[in-house]
């Protein structure tokens, strides 16, 4: 089995890619602030749900009855958040720079994230196989 066929892999690689399109299409935005007409894009959150439900298809087994049942219930905090409408401006312009900055950022340190838990994983088998 190759590391790319591990359903990590796959998934942090995923997500690497859309933050380096979606910082392309913010960086988009932010250099049309001032062009008239101009209407603000951003990509739809990513969705891993049939990933996720094979993840966590695999239940623990319960050998005694005084053992608590495992739930299989996403949490309430995966729930993607909806994005909103842009507002025009007396001007016709619809990008608001702020908030097209505060997404830069926040979409940088998620990227961050992501390499950062790429590399620990890599390093991670590694050390399993005795190479690290």
């Amino acid at each position: 089995m190759a590391i790319t066929d591990l359903p990590l892999f796959s998934m942090l690689r995923t997500r690497m890619q859309w933050h380096q399109e979606r910082q392309r299409l913010l960086s988009e935005n932010v250099a049309n602030s001032d062009t008239q007409g101009y209407r603000p894009r951003d990509l739809a959150p990513l969705q891993f749900d049939r990933t996720m439900r094979i993840l966590t298809s695999i239940g623990l087994d319960r050998t005694e009855a005084g053992h608590i049942a495992s739930s299989n219930a996403p949490s309430s905090q995966s729930r993607a958040s909806q994005f909103g409408g842009y507002d025009v401006r007396p001007t016709g312009i619809a990008v608001n720079l702020e908030d097209e900055m505060i997404k830069v950022a926040a979409n940088q340190m998620d990227y961050q994230a992501a390499t950062t838990l790429y590399s620990k994983s890599l390093g991670l088998l590694k050390l399993a196989i005795g190479k690290g």
